[in-house]
């Protein structure tokens, strides 16, 4: 008997477990749910209400919902992580939505720096001494900070990963 195999084509809500895995390679809710606490400290409780899906080779989308057959849908929810390489990599889109509530490997630009970043430059940043890999990168706003996107720390050097058509060109305004 054959295993089934992932479809590029159709959306396959992800297992419980890894236990409950059918398609190999796939991820599973709870690895997920894992891999936001560990990395970001997001607590599970968070994502409560929602339901992960895979569409493709290791693209999971975030649903708040149910939904019964999203197989015939082109989308459902939001593009959330990339599982299927040697790294699992956020999107911006879930980073700008859940990265307020990252306790760790989050960085704060000053309004110089986030203008750099927002517009898809890479900077040195020798003086970041947290965790390598993929970080949270947000600025200061009013009374608060705001989760800008994804940020790749390599070598003293941050790296804007902010997708082409969301870049964008930001005044710096002293204050």
């Amino acid at each position: 008997m054959s295993r089934p195999t992932n479809d590029g084509q159709r959306f396959d809500r992800l297992p419980e477990t890894p236990a409950d895995r059918e398609v190999e390679g796939r991820a599973s809710r709870r690895e997920v749910l894992d891999w936001w606490e560990e990395r970001f400290g997001i607590q599970p409780a968070t994502f409560d209400g929602y339901t992960f899906w895979e569409k493709g080779a290791g693209k999971v989308w975030v649903f708040n919902g149910e939904a019964t057959d999203p197989s015939r849908v082109e989308a459902i929810g939001m593009t959330f992580l990339r599982t299927r390489q040697d790294h699992w990599k956020p999107t911006t889109r879930a980073v700008q939505r859940f990265g307020e509530l990252a306790t760790r490997n989050v960085i704060e630009l000053d309004p110089e720096r986030a203008s750099r970043f927002a517009a898809g430059e890479d900077q040195e940043l020798p003086e970041w001494d947290g965790d390598w890999g993929y970080l949270v990168v947000s600025h200061a706003v009013a009374d608060g900070s705001a989760p800008m996107g994804v940020g790749l720390y390599l070598y003293d050097e941050l790296r804007s990963v902010v997708p082409k058509g969301s870049r964008a060109e930001l005044s710096v305004v002293e204050r």
